[in-house]
């Protein structure tokens, strides 16, 4: 039973990499995915948004090493020194002349231990007052990188469905045309009908085929295009699942609301900007006013003429105190200093007004292409429903003999257009929703 126990233990360690390999391959695969798998893949591994993450990392780690100077700054150092000629120095010898002395000792050596501790310090002021802005602004700038990948990735996954029914389209379309093919083909042999009918079929279907080509090599090419803005593996399968009567519902987005600037990820970041601005202004006044510190140190000193014995005896000295350093004058540096954070502050209120005046024109193109879109969307599709409606009808007829053949080969590519181009207002209505969505703010993940 033991050994029993044991094989098995084994076996299940010697196998374990392998099912756990396949394991990881499995879930980083993503078979009929949706639109929403896919903004929630891409939102975990795209690379800007690593990056962005990693700057937000990189921004808090600034902030700590910053404001890490109000902590008491502990320091040591250490010094040996071997005198190859003492310092002379001249001494009265009482008989009104001056006696040549050498002073000191061959060999010194001491340890410094000094502490300080800022007190007042406009530079950590500035920093511990815009530590939470500084931190908002790396966040909204990861925001901003997630809705581009956001609004990116759903416009490649409606382009690679529109691309893959397409293929869908022409298959239906090859497979008419190969029947009406062989009916015109048949009429021709039994001399019902010249060899123009079965021509005209033939140039027909190899006209689609061409089109069915294309488009099935497009495929491939949009399914890499979804999983480099996914930041999904290239030699890793992916499916997407197509459920037209979603996508009809995602069309709709409500174009009754207002546009509010403060929606928009731009806004914030400026308003964010304006913060930290004003933070440097205060900083500029605050320099103006004496640096703070106290200190301490203790230094043990160590002296000897003979080497051996020159830690035979210390000579500790110390000291604490406060140090004050008042800029008096530099030239009328900080006068400028202070007028360019002002200049920099009032500047960006342009910015405000340039942003409110391009927020308000992105709008309202953003909604009249989204309103076009979505009108010629409604004609196109109720022209799908017609076009299949004549082209059933002249084909009864043709089949009866009422009609001739180019009147069901004009119906024939007249549906074909028709379903092709639903497809095409489809995507656009969708793709004119996403950039209304982020003209107005209201894109979401």
């Amino acid at each position: 039973m033991k050994t029993s126990y044991c094989f098995l233990l084994c076996t299940a360690y010697i196998l374990y990499p392998f099912l756990s390999a396949g394991q990881r391959t499995a879930d980083s695969t993503i078979e009929h995915a949706t639109l929403q798998q896919c903004v929630q893949y891409a939102l975990k591994h795209q690379p800007l948004i690593g990056q962005a993450k990693t700057d937000e990392d990189i921004v808090e780690t600034n902030i700590k090493s910053k404001l890490a100077e109000w902590f008491p700054q502990i320091a040591v150092a250490f010094n040996l020194q071997h005198a190859l000629a003492l310092p002379t120095s001249f001494f009265p010898d009482g008989n009104g002349g001056k006696r040549e002395t050498r002073i000191g000792v061959v060999n010194t050596s001491n340890f410094q231990l000094t502490l300080n501790q800022s007190i007042f310090n406009p530079e950590l002021l500035l920093a511990k007052r815009s530590a939470t802005d500084v931190r908002t602004q790396a966040r909204q700038s990861t925001s901003a990188t997630r809705i581009d990948v956001v609004v990116e990735v759903s416009k490649a996954y409606y382009g690679l469905l529109l691309t893959v029914q397409q293929v869908k389209v022409l298959d239906e379309n090859i497979v008419r045309l190969e029947r009406s093919l062989r009916d015109a083909y048949n009429q021709y042999q039994g001399g019902i009908v010249d060899k123009v009918d079965y021509k005209r079929a033939q140039i027909a279907l190899n006209t689609t085929r061409a089109d069915r080509k294309r488009a099935h090599d497009q495929v491939e090419a949009r399914y890499a295009v979804l999983k480099q803005l996914m930041g999904y593996p290239g030699n890793r399968s992916l499916s997407v699942a197509y459920d037209s009567l979603q996508m009809e519902k995602d069309i709709f987005v409500d174009t009754a609301q207002e546009v509010r600037v403060n929606n928009r990820i731009e806004y914030q970041l400026l308003e964010t900007q304006r913060k930290l601005l004003a933070a440097n202004v205060q900083y500029n006044k605050w320099s103006y006013l004496p640096v703070v510190s106290a200190y301490a140190n203790y230094i043990p000193t160590f002296q000897n003429d003979r080497f051996l014995s020159l830690y035979g005896s210390v000579y500790p000295s110390s000291a604490v105190g406060l140090q004050i350093a008042v800029p008096i004058f530099q030239g009328k540096k900080r006068i400028y200093n202070l007028r360019n954070a002002n200049l920099q502050l009032t500047r960006l209120q342009w910015d405000f007004e340039d942003l409110d005046n391009q927020v308000k024109s992105q709008y309202q193109q953003a909604l009249a292409d989204y309103k076009g879109n979505l009108a010629q969307y409604h004609a196109l599709r109720e022209n799908v429903t017609l076009a299949e409606e004549v082209y059933s009808t002249l084909r009864l007829q043709y089949s009866a003999g009422v009609k001739t053949y180019l009147d069901v080969i004009i119906a024939e590519t007249d549906l074909r257009s028709a379903q092709l181009n639903y497809l095409n207002a489809l995507n656009e209505v969708l793709t004119a929703k996403l950039e209304l969505q982020r003209a107005s703010g209201t894109v979401t993940f």
